[in-house]
């Protein structure tokens, strides 16, 4: 039995019991939801925004909301948080060289899911990222993990939805041959970024690496020296989780 804690927070009790009502129950409409926690419309409404932002809820086209990504569940869990641990001080490097800010990215299913950014100085700056997700086939980071799964695997991902999937497969295979991939405002007007995938294990989930900026400091000039310092930066994430695995096995 677990006692209620006597600091609680009445807004994040409120929240949290929200995310377990659309996970466990499915759909609710604003209604239910503010009578199901017993408060105000307007305080329902809040609460539901704020889980819609943090990818924890999404509003259908009958208005109902339900659980989003980041409730549905995933094997990728698990590993998520020691992959974060491992590429944190280098995605902090990685921002600190480039002046750009930088992500961890894991491939779940047809998502792109964010684990980790780090934010650079700019004032104009590329925000934090962290829990969201993006369709991977249009994510810079998305792209660079697809790139490195079997072309079936990717057809059979993408089947009976409205991706056009033999050009995405050329797109990949343009990704694998170069090494990273550009997401130009296709998720994001004003925002461009490169990713590049991270080597794993077998069986691991795919994951990959970022660095995102406002389109007006894009310049195809740098491409290059990006790509660079991402490939320097993936290398040594992969060296270190499988020195990590290495400690792990013994």
């Amino acid at each position: 039995m677990k006692n209620k804690p006597g600091y609680g927070i009445e807004s994040v009790d409120h929240a949290l019991r929200l995310a377990l009502l659309l996970q466990q129950e499915g759909p609710l409409r604003l209604t239910d939801a503010a009578q199901r926690l017993d408060v105000a419309r307007s305080t329902a409404h809040r609460l539901l925004a704020m889980l819609v932002y943090r990818d924890f809820a999404e509003q259908q086209p009958d208005r109902r909301y339900a659980a989003g990504p980041a409730l549905r569940r995933s094997r990728a869990s698990e590993p998520a948080a020691v992959l974060r641990g491992i590429a944190l001080p280098h995605l902090e490097g990685l921002a600190a060289r480039t002046g750009e800010t930088s992500n961890l990215v894991l491939l779940v299913a047809d998502e792109a899911r964010f684990v980790a950014t780090v934010e650079c100085e700019h004032t104009l700056r590329v925000g934090d990222r962290e829990g969201r997700t993006l369709p991977a086939h249009l994510a810079s980071g998305g792209r660079a993990a697809l790139a490195a799964r079997d072309p079936d695997e990717v057809r059979a991902l993408y089947t009976d939805t409205e991706v056009d999937v033999e050009a995405l497969l050329r797109d990949l295979h343009r990704v694998r041959r170069q090494g990273f991939a550009v997401n130009d405002q296709r998720t994001e007007t004003g925002v461009t970024a490169i990713g590049r995938v991270v080597d794993g294990p077998p069986g691991a989930p795919v994951s990959a690496i970022s660095l995102a900026m406002p389109t007006v400091r894009y310049d195809r000039r740098r491409l290059a020296e990006w790509a660079r310092e991402l490939a320097l930066t993936a290398g040594r994430i992969a060296d270190d989780r499988r020195a990590h695995e290495r400690v792990g096995s013994l």
